[in-house]
C-alpha cells in the first residue's frame, strides 16, 4: 500500500543468445545459468517466458567463427539465426515481442559494431550495412529494431529504410546511451566475439565519465525517430537512467547487462546474497530511477517470483 515503485512481469525483457547448434542448450561459462539454445530446442526454451507473461525477448545471435568476415556479410542473409529465429518463434508465439539487435560485431571476424577501414570505424559505410541489416530482421518478423552499434546517424538511416520498405509498424528500440564499459565482457564470450575485438570500441561508445553527453545522444536518436531508448549498462548507471527519463519522458529501457549478472550469480554462489531478494531488489531499483522496463537474464526468473 506504500510502495512508491512497482516492478510487474510486464516490465521484464528476457535476452536470450541462439546458436548454431542442435540437441541441449549449451551453457555460457562466464554466465552461470545463461544457455545458448539452437533453434530446434527454441520453441520449448521460450515457452515459460511466454507463459509467465513476459512481454519481449530479444534476440542475439552467437554466429559460427566460419560464417563472419571483415565486411560482416552474415547480417544480411535472410536465414542467419536472428532471422531463422525470428521465424520460428512468430510461428509458435505470434503475440510475443521481438527484440533484434542490429550491430555488426556479432558477424565481424574483428569484433567491432562497424566496418574497418584501417584502425578506424568506417561510420558511414556502417550505417548503410546497419540499414540493410535491419530491414532484414524486420521482414523476418522482428518487432523492435534495436541498434546497439552507436554510429552516428545510423536511427535515422534505419528509419528512413523502413518508411521506404513500408515497414511502418515495425520499432526502434535505440541504444542511444552505451557506455564503453567494463561490464561486456561475458557477454562478448557468450556471442564469442571477445576474444576476435581488435583494440576497443571506445571511439564509438560513451565515456564513462560523460553525463550530460547520454542527454545529447538520448535527444538525437529522438530527433531521428527512436520509439524508445536504452540505457546500458544498468546498475552503475541509474543516474543516467533517471537523468532520461526526466528529461525526455520516452520509454526508457534499463539493460542489466552481462558484467552485472555475472557478479550477483557469483556472489550468490559464494553465500554472501540472498538469491530472489538481490534478484528483486536490484530490478526494482531500475524501476525506481525511471526505468519502463529493464533487459535482465534472470527475467523469467523474476517472472516466477513476482507470480509467486
Amino acid at each position: 500500500m506504500v510502495a512508491e515503485t512497482v516492478l510487474n512481469v510486464e516490465n521484464l525483457i528476457w535476452p536470450i543468445f541462439i546458436g548454431a547448434g542442435k540437441g541441449d542448450p549449451t551453457p555460457v561459462d562466464s554466465m552461470p545459468g545463461v544457455l545458448r539454445v539452437g533453434l530446434d530446442r527454441l520453441p520449448a526454451y521460450v515457452e515459460p517466458a511466454v507463459k509467465l507473461g513476459i512481454p519481449a525477448i530479444a534476440l542475439f545471435p552467437a554466429t559460427p567463427a566460419s560464417l563472419k568476415d571483415s565486411e560482416g556479410s552474415e547480417a544480411l542473409n535472410p536465414n542467419n539465426l536472428i532471422c531463422s529465429a525470428a521465424r520460428v518463434l512468430k510461428r509458435e508465439f505470434p503475440n510475443v515481442g521481438l527484440i533484434g539487435d542490429v550491430a555488426l560485431d556479432p558477424y565481424t571476424d574483428h569484433g567491432h559494431d562497424g566496418l574497418l577501414r584501417g584502425d578506424y570505424v568506417a561510420n558511414d559505410e556502417s550505417v548503410a550495412v546497419l540499414s540493410r541489416q535491419a530491414i532484414n530482421q524486420a521482414n523476418a518478423g522482428i518487432d523492435i529494431i534495436a541498434p546497439s552499434d552507436m554510429m552516428d546517424g545510423r536511427v535515422g538511416a534505419i528509419r528512413r529504410a523502413l518508411d521506404e520498405e513500408r515497414l511502418i509498424h515495425t520499432l526502434i528500440m535505440s541504444y542511444a546511451a552505451k557506455y564503453a564499459s567494463s561490464f561486456y565482457g561475458p557477454f562478448r564470450e557468450a556471442l564469442g566475439s571477445g576474444a576476435a575485438l581488435r583494440g576497443n570500441k571506445r571511439t564509438y561508445q560513451m565515456n564513462p565519465a560523460n553525463s550530460d553527453e547520454a542527454l545529447r545522444e538520448v535527444a538525437m536518436d529522438i530527433e531521428e525517430g527512436a520509439d524508445l531508448v536504452i540505457v546500458k549498462p544498468g546498475m552503475p548507471y541509474l543516474d543516467i537512467v533517471r537523468r532520461v527519463h526526466e528529461e525526455f519522458r520516452i520509454p526508457t529501457f534499463a539493460y542489466q547487462v552481462s558484467g552485472e549478472y555475472a557478479m550477483l550469480t557469483n556472489a550468490v554462489q559464494a553465500g554472501l546474497i540472498d538469491r530472489e531478494r538481490g534478484i528483486l531488489e536490484t530490478l526494482l531499483c531500475f524501476r525506481r530511477a525511471g526505468a519502463s522496463g529493464i533487459l535482465t537474464y534472470f527475467a523469467v526468473e523474476a517472472a516466477r517470483l513476482l507470480r509467486a
